[in-house]
């Protein structure tokens, strides 16, 4: 599979499969295909859907084969920002916010992961469920706004707002950070607590959690009479 990712702030991934490919998706992600692409809807079993309902992703996943010939596919996001392609190899595995999963290659599993700390999962903004990626082949996932990544050597450690995670990789470890002062908990417009990233690995942060966007725009939304 060879791919291009086109258009801001609504992006899309456009895929082009040869004769007998597969590629899945969250169900509606699918924007356009030609015709020759064969759709199956799968749950991949009671576990895996129980895994989506706490992600929040559809119970069903959309497996689309080129039948015939080479086939192309698109996958559109929901919300305006980006869509992050990461290539998994070598057992490398991704760890997402929930919701994230827009396509990938068929042979990428996703998993829930469980946040082991509990502060972590209480009050670092992700939750204590999040996604787990992994095997070999080609992940597309929805980021919110634009993306940053930054590449943590080990022990380096990165604070991050509430929200702003977008992803990393599974050996960055994540922990809750309390916001020094009762002043600047108070009136410092921020979070009581920031989370707290330690390398090794990659971390991507989103700059306009889908959150913020919905708090921006809540004062521009009609109330009504």
């Amino acid at each position: 599979m060879n791919y291009e990712i086109k258009g801001e702030p609504f992006p899309v991934v456009i895929c082009n499969l040869n004769s007998g490919e597969s590629v899945k998706c969250q169900a509606g992600a699918m924007a356009w295909m030609s015709p020759n692409m064969d759709m199956k809807t799968q749950t991949g079993g009671l576990g895996k859907m129980f895994g989506k309902a706490l992600t929040g992703e559809s119970l069903f996943e959309n497996v689309y084969t080129a039948a015939n010939g080479e086939g192309m596919i698109s996958f559109a996001t929901g919300v305006p920002g980006k869509i992050l392609a990461v290539k998994l190899e070598g057992g490398k595995t991704i760890i997402a916010q929930k919701r994230s999963f827009l396509a990938s290659s068929t042979t990428i599993e996703m998993q829930t992961a469980v946040q082991k700390k509990f502060g972590a999962g209480l009050l670092g903004g992700e939750g204590f469920i999040m996604q787990k990626f992994s095997g070999e082949g080609d992940l597309f996932l929805e980021i919110d706004g634009s993306v940053i990544e930054y590449n943590l050597a080990p022990g380096q450690s990165m604070l991050v707002d509430t929200g702003s995670l977008a992803c990393m990789e599974g050996t960055v470890q994540m922990d809750v950070e309390s916001v020094k002062g009762l002043g600047n908990k108070l009136a410092g417009g921020e979070s009581f607590f920031n989370t707290k990233l330690t390398g090794p690995g990659k971390i991507w942060l989103q700059t306009m959690p889908v959150s913020s966007l919905a708090n921006a725009i809540k004062p521009f939304i009609p109330t009504g009479r």
